[in-house]
């Protein structure tokens, strides 16, 4: 496929002054295909999410450029586009809690996303459970968040994110509340729905026995960011 979905330049964000001045994002690019699922790694307070929120639209950096799908959205902290539109069709954002509506099933939690949308009717309903067949709910789609497992609830976050077809699938440490076993497969699932969905897809985590998912890994150090080598399967399994 080769389409470069989000690309950013020369990102830079800083919090505070002074003597409390903290620099999140030093001078930060990367580029992310469609197809492609990358990690990105860093320990805590090394500017992962600050980057995350930045790709997401949701948190712009003072300086630096950002384009999605080759539409230059940012620029220098100035937004050339309507945000909330850019996010509402051109982003879908996974976090570490499933955060689902508890009074409204799996399906109902995906239909919602459309009808933000302005997606209603016979057409929307379709849509929510296609998806949730697709994630392997299709047995799930009218049991409510207290009915499922923590897995479950995870994918139905993830059939919502999906719900309006984004080219830019954001995750933050999805698979933090998951046991190692689920995590994986939610991990899988979205090296998945890169390769099969074409979406880019860009997962913060710091569980280093998945990374063989992952078709690039990048790691934040300082606000610094840094491209490692894929890890091979062989790789992993040496490792573990």
């Amino acid at each position: 496929m080769n389409q470069t979905v989000i690309r950013a330049e020369a990102l830079r964000k800083v919090y505070g002054e002074g003597d409390t001045e903290l620099i999140a994002l030093r001078d930060v690019s990367i580029a992310v295909e469609r197809g492609e699922v990358a990690a990105l790694l860093g320990p805590s307070g090394s500017g992962k999410s600050t980057l995350l929120t930045a790709l997401g639209f949701l948190n712009l950096p003072e300086r630096g450029r950002i384009w999605i799908d080759e539409r230059l959205v940012v620029a220098d902290g100035r937004a050339l586009a309507d945000l909330a539109a850019v996010r509402r069709t051109s982003v879908g954002f996974v976090f570490q809690k499933a955060n689902l509506i508890p009074f409204l099933t799996a399906r109902e939690n995906v239909l919602l996303a459309l009808q933000l949308n302005d997606q209603v009717g016979r057409a929307a309903d379709a849509r929510a459970r296609e998806l949730l067949g697709y994630l392997g709910l299709a047995d799930r789609v009218d049991h409510y968040p207290e009915q499922l497992s923590g897995g479950q609830q995870q994918r139905v976050a993830i059939a919502r994110a999906l719900a309006n077809r984004p080219p830019l699938l954001l995750a933050d440490e999805p698979t933090a509340a998951l046991d190692s076993h689920r995590g994986r497969d939610v991990m899988e699932l979205f090296r998945r729905i890169a390769h099969e969905q074409g979406s880019a897809v860009i997962v913060v985590t710091h569980d280093h026995r998945t990374l063989d998912v992952f078709d690039t890994i990048h790691e934040m150090e300082d606000g610094v960011l840094t491209r490692r080598p894929p890890i091979a399967p062989s790789q992993q399994e040496a490792s573990a």
